[in-house]
């Protein structure tokens, strides 16, 4: 076997940053998606983050080495080996260890960490009088070539731990908790049971992303020939391999003729010499939580801007009855156009006809431009009330709950389940806020503009032929009454053979009456111009409250499923 010599079993460093920040992102990821995760996952990482917290903040530079292992495979003796004292409990009765046991080397204290791990049972190893040069000197006569133990085990805190196969449940329990606590792990097995499936299935597989800071020994080997200890070790490395255990490294020894505790020392004098295993350690279980919850993200989000909204917008202008605003908007030009162009002595019929926007309630504008105020929806539904528009027929209601599933889908295309549902559950959830949205949305919309300039062109033109044909009348109506008092009438003048009161009078009716019909037809080409302006405003006021209640809501969610896979994969690195 050939020596072991310092440096050859390395720790990769980690910096206090890089562990710090690493901790921070998946913190952050758990805040940003912790609803859409795993929560077995979601639970380990929030355990992971107060471990690493908890751990960075304790004084000192410790290593702790855990000797975990079943029963019966001599740990406590090996335990007793490295710490040169009977501390640990051996026994024929199993099992022995029923807490953790801790040896401790170097002066500086451990007080706080032992109490962090929560292990009672504590041993300061006596170096007391031995030199650095000593302490790098000491040799086992363990065969034809000696090891030499190179470096100090001063900061290393090596814990026995409970058998982890122990009938007892309570040690099994304490047997796992504490693992999850430690930098090292050392797997002691001997050749009985270094194939048994729970130390493969249930721990070594389960912290394989642990191998920078993993090793295991087969123990009892003085049981074995040089032949069998060959073949056991090779076995038992292809079994870590299978674990998921990267270059697997296993050292044979025997806690009874100290065959291999030397290079059992080196391996954790190598181990503590970096001072790096606990942020090794910390940095590999941020690693895997971060790697086990990235599987709940996907690798990219649809643009909700860019999905197609045409079919959801047509839907809640329909919902909204933005046809029938704009057929009102439409009679409504109609009608003023007649009030103002039309002949003048027939304007009097206009009272007959009701007002189409005031029949819905929607007439609060006085014919004049609304003015933009800076109001909320509460206020224009306190100020404006409801409108008297149709409620949405059926049909038109399972139009929108058709669009706007189409539209999520499309939207929450690639997701994982829990994150399509979150954007589901985003939009309106169908307690009439998005109808009372819509309704707030068109009473809050202008529906009329500056009255057009040919109106007032051609009012002037109407009054004055209306002026003409009366004045016509009334001379005429003089004329009339010289007659009937047989008075001499004064000379009429003539327009050719036409008199001019009969020439006014015909003029200022045939012209206003023309004028009035063509004017209906203008306000005719007048209405749907004004219909496509108004429509415009409104499909903008609907389309506001589909991306208040709808598109705002699912981008939030896909920001924050971007930001938790952003967050993930920081902390994965």
């Amino acid at each position: 076997m050939s020596p072991i010599r310092m440096g050859r079993a390395k720790v990769v460093t980690v910096s206090a940053s890089e562990l710090g920040t690493r901790t921070t992102e998946l913190s952050m990821a758990l805040v940003s998606g912790a609803d859409e995760l795993d929560p077995a996952a979601v639970e380990v990482a929030r355990r992971v983050v107060d471990k690493a917290v908890e751990r960075s903040g304790i004084a000192g530079d410790h290593t702790v080495v855990a000797l975990a292992g079943a029963t019966g495979s001599g740990k406590s003796s090996l335990f007793n080996a490295l710490a040169a004292a009977d501390v640990a409990t051996i026994g024929a009765r199993r099992p022995t260890t029923s807490r953790p046991m801790a040896a401790v080397w170097g002066d500086a204290d451990a007080s706080e960490l032992l109490d962090w791990l929560g292990v009672a049972a504590r041993h300061v190893v006596d170096t007391a009088g031995e030199t650095d040069a000593e302490a790098g000197q000491r040799v086992a006569d363990e065969g034809p070539e000696p090891v030499t133990v190179a470096g100090s085990l001063d900061g290393l805190v090596l814990l026995d731990l409970p058998d982890f196969d122990s009938r007892e449940l309570e040690h099994r329990r304490e047997a796992e908790r504490v693992l999850e606590l430690v930098d090292v792990f050392v797997w002691v097995t001997d050749p009985q049971k270094y194939a048994d499936a729970r130390l493969h299935d249930e721990f070594v597989s389960l912290m394989s992303h642990h191998d920078a800071v993993t090793f295991a020994v087969l123990n009892q080997s003085d049981r074995l020939t040089a032949e069998g200890v060959t073949t056991l070790t090779n076995d038992l490395a292809r079994l870590l391999v299978a674990d998921g255990v990267a270059d697997a490294k296993v050292l044979a020894t025997s806690a009874m003729t100290g065959q291999g505790v030397s290079e059992l020392k080196q391996r954790l004098a190598n181990a503590v010499a970096g001072h790096a295993a606990s942020r090794q350690r910390l940095k590999a279980d941020v690693v895997g939580a971060a790697t086990r919850l990235r599987g709940g993200v996907a690798d990219s989000e649809v643009d909700v801007g860019r999905v197609a909204r045409e079919a959801l917008d047509n839907s809640l202008a329909r919902a909204a009855g933005v046809p029938i605003v704009l057929d009102a908007v439409a009679r409504d030009y109609r009608r003023e156009a007649f009030a103002h162009t039309g002949w003048l002595f027939a304007r009097w019929t206009k009272g007959f006809a009701a007002d189409p926007l005031r029949r819905l309630r929607l007439d609060r504008t006085g014919g004049r431009p609304t003015i933009p105020v800076e109001i909320d929806g509460a206020d224009v539904r306190a100020v404006l009330g409801r409108s008297s528009i149709p409620a949405p027929t059926v049909s038109t209601v399972s139009a929108v709950d058709l669009a706007t599933r189409s539209f999520v889908r499309d939207a929450s295309a690639g997701l994982p389940v829990r994150w399509a549902q979150a954007v589901e559950d985003a939009v309106d959830g169908g307690d009439g806020t998005l109808g009372d949205a819509l309704d707030r949305a068109v009473i809050g919309t202008s529906l009329r503009a500056h009255r057009p300039v040919w109106w007032f062109v051609l009012n002037i033109v109407q009054w004055v032929l209306g002026l003409v044909a009366l004045a016509g009348l009334v001379w005429y109506a003089v004329l009339w009454v010289f007659a009937l008092l047989r008075l001499p009438a004064p000379e009429t003048p003539a327009v050719g053979i036409l008199p001019l009161p009969l020439v006014m009078l015909i003029v200022g009716l045939l012209l206003g009456v023309g004028l009035g019909i063509l004017a209906r037809w203008w306000a005719r080409v007048g209405a749907r111009h004004r219909r496509t302006v108004v429509g415009r405003r409104l499909t903008e006021s609907v389309a506001a409250v589909a991306d208040e209640h709808i598109l705002i809501p699912v981008d939030e969610v896909l920001l924050r499923h971007r930001q938790t896979r952003e967050h993930l994969e920081a902390a994965a690195g």
